[in-house]
């Protein structure tokens, strides 16, 4: 194995992470500019009302997503990282 597949590999992993935490991470940022509008706006300091919204989106984002994140991981443990791990 020579570092410029061990390197490929690392990126192609990077990127995979990227993609399967991107709809989260987009989920929590709208959720949390949404919530600190209306905080704003209201005047409403709540700790609760910044958490709670945020969490319940990104529960069902993740809900709606765990498909699309679990093969995307099968497809890369399948096509890259076995056959690397078996020698070919």
């Amino acid at each position: 194995m020579t570092e410029g597949v061990i390197f490929d590999t690392l990126r192609q992993a990077l990127w995979i992470s990227v993609m399967i935490s991107s709809p989260l991470l987009a989920v929590a940022l709208i959720a949390g500019v949404t919530v600190g509008l209306f905080q704003a706006l209201t005047s409403v300091q709540e700790m609760t009302l910044t958490f709670v919204p945020k969490v319940g989106a990104m529960l069902i984002v993740f809900w709606v997503s765990m498909s699309f994140m679990t093969s995307t991981l099968i497809s890369f443990f399948t096509d890259r990282l076995i056959p690397l791990i078996a020698g070919g």
